[in-house]
Formats: structure tokens, C-alpha cells, sequence
């Protein structure tokens, strides 16, 4: 009889799968047996790749000598720890009567790695081999991936990039790591007192820590600068604030800080007594007016990324710990496969989201089932497809992480992993609610100084209709109707009544009752949080808020998905960086900065997010079949020989002494200059 096997990443999917078969499993020791069909699990990684002395003893000993090591053929082995496991998986594999193998190992470039290095190690062949794609655990999500597996060759190519991406970090690693700590070891524990030092290399990791440790030395090198600026209160009860332009008294003047105040307080102070001068009220024309609605449509959907940012400003947990909590979700059915870089839904999937938005009328209590059922009412949902929301193109493995509609799981989650999980269903709802709308009042009004003539500006913002915020959770009393501060502008935050405003028309004449002078400071620039670090990643560096602009340059980040929160938690657990559990902001340690040191002065180029990004962005070209494999492998080699000549011929170390004594005066006096 003719068997079939899934084999899927870990046992409490595998038992997913199993129950989703609807078949008679018996419990054997690693896998679940029906008449017909096999389940087994891979418990993760059951083969990684081999270390040097596994190619030659000698190898083992760090020495220049066997710098660079580029093994012609990489050799891989089983891990000792689950060796158990994976021979009962080979024996299944392998098994005369399997006929056909589906693969249920996750979804995406490494679930594809873990499944090929068991094939390969197992020596499966003649077999017909599917994948199994999928979005979510459900039961209906798991029957559409099996019956629309397609053969496992389809997948090659992703297979070559998950390949060269294991080969590229372990070369890098390797060579580098060995290189470093060969070249500067002695001479960073000899300063620290430390019996020895290993430097760590990484091709995300040192990038990570070089933008961490240069923002560190922005903040450090800060000197904050006083400014003073000039307000106006007017009889309408709102204040405006100057503004430069080409008819003032003081275009030109040394003493300016930028187009919106002075250096020096008696400058400001001169401008009001020369403004004042005929007593008050001082009488201004408005010259400008508008008075205009504003949209603000709902942001995009989540991917990984933008969760871990949103987890970590508003919970303060780690990218790490978003990460495992959006997995269990997942794995409880509720949500879809979180290790995504897309925000937007599929035209399949979007063609039938009434489901999942039916599925959540059912948490029961809750504003997020009264949405629901107001959106199926309104059948708002059918018009998404058509919408900024719903993109094939903007789509690789997977389309944004939603709620399945299956809530059966959500009553046992305890506190924090239920907010993680609503998070979701607010911003997946989001999207079927009408735009938030706001009245937009600006103005400018010119007050004669003498023959010239200065202007003062104001705006405020006032939401009239707060529509999707309400079941995103973001209204906010902010909103309710007060000026806006704005760097640009200079417009002051201060209580106006918008029907005041509103009857104001340009032409109109308004009284001025006093001039002051606020006193301003520059502040130095923040310090990364892990969930801003995670933005900059997903932007080659980049620190972008604007969801517009990250959308733009999008595909060109530092690492996956899947990576970048266990960079950020081995930079910590190797203690390059330290991270504020309260505030989840992070600091370089001395240590991650005499690391830093080291590169800069040896391998600049590892610093450099742009780089790192091209090496992400070629395996994603690998991926998409536009390159080949020895192209990549090629460029990858020589890379390595260069930069470990490079180490090996740099001479340096009196330099680094002194960038070392830098580092350690900075530490042992410690600074005001948070960044927070």
C-alpha cells in the first residue's frame, strides 16, 4: 500500500496537520500513523553545517595560516542533540511504500532550508516530493495548501538562496570572527583585563551594532544650542508665532536660528519693543488663510516588523518576544504566518475576508465584534480589493499578518498575548472604517515693523470625525481641538475655540494684546528602541516613521523577517549592546564599542547598512531566479578574501589603544545626554 507523509517544523503543527486529515493516527515515538499516512516533525533544525575540524583537524587552531577557509564543498551533519529524531524521520523518508512527501515545514526561505538539509542528509530520492504553502493553521487554510501543493522542484531556486544566505553568514563569521579576534584579541583583553577576547562578526550583527554605537557617539558629541523665539497673543485668544520672510527687518541677520528665531534673547526682545513701539494692541492683517478638511486614511496592515515597533512602544517588550507571541497565536490558529514583509492582502484572499471578519463578531464583549458586525452589515469589505489595501504585487511568501476568524483559542491567552492578538484585529479592521477627518485652520498675519514687515503663523487641527481611530484605539485628547507645535513653522500648541477661528477671513484685521519670548533648546538625537531598530533594519538603516516613505523604499533591508529580532538578542547576550527592559531603548556597551573601533579601522565596509542591504537584496534576486547560484557564490568568495587581507595586512593597534582610552573616559564619566 502506497503511504503519504507530511512532514511539518514542529510537533504541535504536525498534530495540526493530523487533525486537519480527519484520520485514525495512532502515536508512535516521533511521528503519528494512520493506515495510509504518516505525520512526522523536524523539532526545528535537525541538520546544521559542519565546523572547520570537521574538514581538517588542524583547523580548529585560529590561525592566519588557514585564513581565508573557503571550503570547495560545504559538509553538513546531524545535530548531536536530535539525532534521535532525525533518524526516525530518514527511516520514514526513506521508506519503499511512501510514495508521495508533502512539505509542511514553514512557509518561507528558511522553513525550505530546514527541509532540504533533511532530504539531503536523509538521501531521499525518486519521491514526489510537494510543498505545502500556506498563510495559517486553520483547518480550511491547510486543506487549500494540500490540495494545491505543488512539486518541491518549483522551490528551487528558493532553496538556492536559503542555502547561499547559511553559507554567507557562516563564511562571514568564520573568517572574519577569527581574523578579528587573531588581529585584535589580546590587545582589547589586555585593556579591558581580561584574560582573553573573541570578537564577534556578522554580516547583520556588526551593521546593527555599528548604527547603535554611531548614533551613541551623535548623542555624545551633541551640544544643545538656545534659541529664543517670538509669540504674539491675540484677541482671538490664539497665539501665533514669527516666522522669517523676505520683507522682515532681519533677513540676513548673523543672529538668526534658522527662519524661526534668534540666538540671542536681546534680539527677540528688540524686535518687540521696535514692534510694540506705539503701545498695544498692535494691529496685524491676516494675509493668509485656509480652512480645509484633511483625510487621514487607515494605515496599512501589519507585517512583522511594524508589530515589533508597535509591540515595543506600546507593551515594551522585545522584537524577540513579539515574535514568540504572534507565533503561538498562529499556531493557535488565530492569526496568519507572522514572519511577513508585506502589509497588504492578497486579490484571493481579499475576494473572501468576510470570513475572518465574520469569525471575530464572535469575541463576544468587546468593541472589536461590534465593529465587525457593523462592517459585514455595511458590506464594506467587498470594495477592499479595490483598494490600496489589496496588492498581488506588493506580495513575495506571504500577504500581511490578519486574524484567521478563528477565535476558539483566544479565551485562554493570558493578558499580554491577548493585546498582541486585539493589536491585530484593530489594525485588520482598521481597514474596513471610514477615514478619520479633521478641519485644518492656518493662517499668517503681517504686523507692520517700521518699513519692513514681520509675520506670524499659527494652525490648528481639530478632529471633526474620528472614524477608523475609534476601533483602532488611537483616539487621543490631543485631537480634541488645540494648536499644534510645529519645528517648521513655529506654531504654538495653546487652547483656541475653532468657531473663532473659523469666521476668520484673509484681509481681516486682528488685534495683538502682547508680544513674548519663549526660550527653546535643540535636543540630541534618540536613541534606537528594539522597536525602531527593527524599522531602521526593514529600511537599510534607515529610521523612517512616515508609513508612506517606508512603503517607497521598501525591499532593501537589513536582514529578514525571520532574523532580525535574534540579531537584536545576541548583540545583547553577547553584551555589545544593553537594552532598557522598561523602555526597550538601546545602549552600546564599551565593549560593543571597542568592537566597533576595531572594524572601522580594519573592514569599514561590515559597517555599512547600504551593503548589507545588497547582500539581502542578491538573495532575494537569487530567489526570484534573476541571478544564479555561482554568481552569487563568486562575488560572496572574493568579498571574504579581500576583506580578511585586509585584517591581516592593517596596522593599527597603536590607533586603537587611544580610540580605546576614548571609549573608556566616556563610560567611567558617564553623560547627562540620554537620547531617550
Amino acid at each position: 500500500m502506497d503511504r503519504y507523509v507530511f512532514i511539518a517544523e514542529k510537533p504541535s503543527v504536525a498534530r495540526q496537520f493530523a487533525d486537519a486529515l480527519h484520520l485514525k493516527f495512532n502515536k508512535r515515538d516521533g511521528y503519528l500513523e494512520s493506515e495510509n499516512t504518516i505525520v512526522t516533525w523536524c523539532v526545528g533544525h535537525l541538520v546544521t553545517m559542519s565546523y572547520p575540524e570537521s574538514y581538517d583537524p588542524k583547523l580548529k587552531k585560529w590561525s592566519f595560516d588557514t585564513l581565508p577557509f573557503i571550503p570547495e564543498t560545504f559538509k553538513y551533519e546531524v545535530i548531536k542533540d536530535v539525532r534521535k529524531q532525525f533518524e526516525i524521520v530518514k527511516k520514514i523518508l526513506t521508506r519503499d511504500d511512501v510514495r508521495r512527501i508533502y512539505v509542511c515545514t514553514d512557509s518561507g526561505r528558511e522553513g525550505e532550508y530546514i527541509y532540504r538539509l533533511v532530504r539531503q542528509e536523509a538521501g531521499v530520492t525518486g519521491k514526489d516530493e510537494r510543498r505545502v504553502w500556506i498563510d495559517s493553521q486553520t483547518e480550511e487554510e491547510i486543506h487549500r495548501g494540500i490540495k494545491e501543493a505543488k512539486p518541491e522542484s518549483k522551490y528551487d531556486s528558493l532553496a538556492d538562496a536559503a542555502y547561499l544566505r547559511a553559507k554567507e553568514d557562516y563564511l562571514m563569521g568564520i573568517n572574519f570572527s577569527r581574523a578579528m579576534t587573531l588581529k585584535y584579541g589580546n590587545g582589547m583583553a589586555s585593556f579591558l583585563h581580561r584574560k582573553y577576547a573573541v570578537i564577534s562578526i556578522g554580516r547583520v550583527m556588526t551593521c546593527v551594532l555599528g548604527m547603535v554605537v554611531r548614533r551613541e557617539r551623535e548623542i555624545r558629541k551633541f551640544v544643545p544650542e538656545t534659541f529664543y523665539r517670538v509669540s504674539a497673543k491675540t484677541e482671538p485668544g490664539f497665539e501665533a508665532d514669527w516666522k522669517l520672510n523676505e520683507r522682515s527687518a532681519y533677513a540676513g541677520d548673523p543672529q538668526l536660528y534658522r527662519d524661526s528665531g534668534f540666538k540671542k534673547k536681546e534680539k527677540a526682545e528688540e524686535m518687540i519693543r521696535s514692534l510694540a513701539s506705539g503701545g498695544y494692541p498692535v494691529q496685524g492683517v491676516i494675509s493668509a488663510f485656509s480652512n480645509r478638511q484633511e483625510i487621514q486614511n487607515p494605515p496599512l496592515l501589519y507585517n512583522l516588523a511594524e508589530i515589533q515597533n508597535d509591540c515595543s512602544k506600546r507593551f515594551h517588550i522585545s522584537p524577540d518576544q513579539t515574535l514568540q507571541i504572534i507565533q503561538e497565536l498562529y499556531e493557535k490558529r488565530l492569526v496568519t504566518y507572522p514572519r511577513t514583509d508585506a502589509r497588504v492582502l492578497s486579490s484571493a484572499v481579499a475576494k473572501e475576508i468576510n470570513r475572518n471578519i465574520r469569525g471575530l463578531v464572535s469575541l463576544s464583549g468587546t468593541d472589536i465584534s461590534t465593529a465587525a458586525g457593523q462592517i459585514l452589515k455595511a458590506d464594506d469589505w467587498k470594495k477592499i480589493g479595490k483598494t490600496r489595501y489589496t496588492n498581488d504585487k506588493l506580495i513575495t511568501d506571504h500577504y500581511a499578518i490578519i486574524p484567521t476568524g478563528n477565535t476558539g483559542g483566544a479565551g485562554s491567552l493570558d493578558s499580554l498575548k491577548r493585546r498582541v492578538y486585539e493589536l491585530i484585529c484593530r489594525r485588520f479592521l482598521s481597514i474596513f472604517m471610514p477615514p478619520a477627518k479633521y478641519r485644518k485652520i492656518a493662517l499668517t498675519i503681517d504686523v507692520p515693523n517700521g518699513e519692513h514687515m514681520e509675520t506670524f503663523t499659527a494652525s490648528v487641527r481639530v478632529l471633526t470625525d474620528p472614524g477608523y481611530r475609534i476601533i483602532a484605539g488611537l483616539t487621543d485628547k490631543d485631537d480634541a481641538g488645540s494648536l499644534k507645535a510645529k519645528e517648521e513653522t513655529g506654531s504654538v500648541a495653546v487652547p483656541a475655540a475653532p468657531a473663532a477661528l473659523q469666521r476668520l477671513r484673509k484681509g481681516d484685521k486682528i488685534n495683538i494684546l502682547a508680544f513674548a519670548v519663549r526660550e527653546g533648546q535643540t535636543t540630541p538625537p534618540r536613541r534606537y528602541t528594539t522597536g525602531s531598530m527593527i524599522l531602521a533594519m526593514e529600511n537599510a538603516g534607515q529610521l523612517i516613521e512616515d508609513e508612506e516613505l517606508r512603503e517607497q523604499i521598501k525591499g532593501s533591508g537589513i536582514g529578514t523577517s525571520a532574523t532580525r529580532a535574534e540579531i537584536l538578542s545576541k548583540l545583547e547576550r553577547i553584551r555589545y549592546l544593553s537594552v532598557n527592559k522598561k523602555t526597550q531603548v538601546m545602549k552600546p556597551t564599551l565593549y560593543g564599542e571597542m568592537v566597533y573601533d576595531a572594524v572601522d579601522v580594519s573592514m569599514r565596509q561590515m559597517l555599512n547598512p547600504e551593503l548589507t542591504a545588497s547582500w539581502e537584496k542578491g538573495l532575494t534576486m537569487v530567489a526570484e531566479g534573476t541571478i544564479g547560484e555561482d554568481e552569487y557564490m563568486d562575488k560572496l568568495k572574493n568579498f571574504i578574501i579581500r576583506r580578511t587581507d585586509q585584517v591581516k595586512q592593517a596596522a593599527n593597534q597603536g590607533q586603537l589603544q587611544r580610540m580605546y582610552a576614548a571609549d573608556a573616559a566616556y563610560y567611567k564619566k558617564g553623560s547627562s545626554k540620554t537620547g531617550e
